[in-house]
């Protein structure tokens, strides 16, 4: 039970996009109606001659640049603490008397996981987002932009959108992983509310209702 809850988070982490998907064919997430506002964003950018949309794509990197350094200093901060595995086992041993070394290495290389896909979708994020403000500044703002390219630069800012999205919920699952110090069967519970969050938020919350109230097809 121990090393099923050290992976219940990094598992559900991995699988959640997966089943987000097949669920949006039934009903849009917020994420997807999001992705029609992108496209009316590229369709009013190609007909204005304004510094707001540079200024959009700058704050929009930003975001994702700081929480890719953010990322980097935790996955440095774990490696840090597998040279300090003893004295980890001392500090948690009143929660859990009975964990071993290796228990505690199981759950820090799960952990590491997290954070490692994390890092690797905020860059490959900021990549996207790189390519999207590279082509809306190469689009012609006369009026003139196709529904093709329009339609490409829509899709680089969802698909750098979905890559910062699952790094950020790669912060959720850790908490799951960092209740697992508690108590295993606590990392189990903490791993389904998060789950429920997730969903509510994309699938119920009044966000999703209200951005939904004005989307078009």
């Amino acid at each position: 039970m121990t090393i099923v809850a050290s992976l219940l988070p990094l598992v559900c982490f991995l699988l959640y996009p997966f089943i987000v998907d097949r669920l949006e064919a039934r009903r849009p997430t917020l994420s997807a109606l999001m992705s029609r506002q992108r496209h009316r964003w590229v369709a009013n950018a190609v007909i204005r001659e304004t510094p707001m949309d540079a200024i959009l794509s700058g704050n929009l990197m930003s975001s994702v640049s700081f929480f890719a350094s953010t990322t980097v200093l935790l996955i440095l901060a774990l490696f840090a603490v597998f040279g300090q595995l003893s004295a980890l086992r001392s500090a948690t041993e009143h929660l859990q008397p009975l964990l071993t070394q290796f228990d505690l290495e199981i759950h820090l290389m799960a952990v590491l996981a997290i954070f490692v896909v994390a890092f690797l979708a905020f860059t490959l994020s900021l990549r996207n987002f790189n390519h999207f403000c590279i082509m809306l500044g190469a689009v012609r703002h006369d009026g003139t932009a196709t529904p093709q390219e329009i339609s490409v630069i829509a899709t680089l800012n969802t698909i750098g959108a979905r890559n910062f999205n699952q790094g950020i919920r790669a912060y959720y699952f850790a908490m799951a992983s960092l209740a697992w110090f508690a108590s295993p069967w606590l990392a189990v519970a903490t791993t389904i509310v998060i789950i429920g969050v997730l969903v509510y938020r994309e699938f119920f919350s009044t966000s999703r209702q209200l951005i939904d109230s004005i989307s078009t097809p």
